[in-house]
């Protein structure tokens, strides 16, 4: 069956409310761990993951660093407004990188939007310096915002003074302190994302540590993970369902590490992601299809021939790059069942929500034994959701 077909209510289950972890563990490497592999549950905890890998795996994880997305400002009246920061305009690494200058513009929502008619917001921060906000375009959901500010701060640097970490909108309570490391990863770097790569916060130091000591390579790619990867699916099938796009950016260098290994393994729904789009954008170039902009479209995975082994796109990406360093775009991969995964034999993930992509990701990687697993999950005390436990599931290719 065409993935357009599917009924979102074939991929549903109940979550009682108390499965969902509001708050994370003390320690990132105490939770719990579901092994799924050769249609066989193993219950483990994360500490242990070393033991279910074998030597010479390559683990790829999503360098991507949350930011503080939330801005909250206030019109001349009081009324408050909300911006929650989404893309950049333009690329991603030069619209965030350059100190040379001291305005923006965002691709944001807005709450309370039909109070702001003003020309533009304004708040102060530090010693007596401003932030403004002007609204540039909108759509029925989306506005186009420019930002400015009269320091020679880069806009990273600004909004870790003024904005908020967005957690995700099922934990029901304002983000604290705690909240800025323990929702970050220990290897988080490249900054952009609105949602951490939740499958990432267990590692800690001793677990990355282990890996090394048996011989399990680690590379990192990015991929900045957008609010969408909450959007519920409203639509009755996939067909009316409109997949939100995400920045990746892989190196010359990955592309290197990723023909190296044979086996591979990778650390959340946005490593795979990434890595079954570069599957694609090879097919892309071994069709000669031009890549003006690089773009993985929802339904390009279904739409095109890939008759091509995971090895031949990685090479043909290699030399498309010629002496460039690395390759970006944007995805809007749809992963669901029948879609065959290329990439890697397992993912690492955590248990997510009913009807969402991420489930239907979850899907096409196990099958219908997707059941199982998460009933297996819920009736032995798991916890669900981006600060909830793990799971490491092979690839079912029955």
């Amino acid at each position: 069956m065409h993935p357009s077909k599917l009924k979102i209510l074939d991929y549903t289950y109940e979550l009682p409310n108390d499965k969902i972890a509001l708050f994370p563990l003390e320690a990132r490497d105490q939770s719990k761990l579901l092994v799924y592999k050769n249609n066989h549950i193993y219950e483990s905890d994360f500490s242990q993951l070393v033991k279910y890998i074998q030597p010479e795996t390559l683990l790829v994880f999503n360098n991507t660093r949350v930011i503080n997305a939330r801005i909250i400002m206030h019109k001349s009246t009081g009324a408050k407004i909300e911006i929650f920061c989404l893309e950049p305009l333009g690329d991603f690494q030069l619209s965030t990188n350059n100190n040379n200058q001291n305005a923006c513009i965002w691709t944001c929502l807005v709450g309370n939007a039909k109070k702001w008619n003003e020309e533009y917001l304004k708040l102060n921060f530090g010693n007596n310096h401003f932030f403004k906000a002007e609204i540039v375009s909108r759509t029925e959901e989306f506005f186009q915002i420019k930002f400015s500010w009269d320091t020679h701060q880069t806009f990273w640097e600004i909004i870790d003074i003024i904005g908020k970490l967005p957690l995700p909108p099922y934990i029901k309570r304002e983000a604290t302190q705690d909240d800025q490391e323990t929702y970050q990863t220990v290897y988080a770097k490249n900054k952009g994302s609105v949602a951490a790569p939740t499958a990432g916060l267990h590692f800690t130091e001793h677990v990355l540590k282990q890996l090394e000591d048996n011989k399990i390579h680690i590379d990192e790619i990015t991929l900045h993970v957008g609010a969408g990867t909450f959007k519920p699916v409203k639509a009755e099938t996939m067909q009316n369902h409109q997949m939100h796009a995400e920045y990746i950016y892989i190196t010359k260098q990955n592309i290197e590490n990723l023909l190296k290994h044979n086996q591979r393994i990778c650390v959340g729904t946005t490593s795979l992601r990434t890595l079954e789009s570069l599957y694609w954008i090879g097919v892309k170039i071994l069709k000669n299809i031009p890549l003006n902009d690089i773009l993985v479209s929802q339904w390009d995975a279904y739409e095109l021939e890939g008759n091509y082994t995971y090895k031949e796109c990685l090479e043909a990406i290699h030399t498309y790059l010629g002496d460039a360093e690395y390759i970006s775009g944007k995805t809007e991969i749809l992963i669901a069942p029948g879609y065959r995964i290329r990439s890697v034999e397992a993912i690492i993930t955590n248990f997510h929500q009913p009807q969402s992509t991420l489930l239907l990701l979850v899907a096409a990687v196990v099958g219908e034994t997707w059941k199982q697993i998460y009933q297996y999950a819920l009736d032995n005390n798991f916890r669900f959701l981006s600060y909830g436990d793990s799971s490491l599931l092979y690839v079912n290719n029955e």
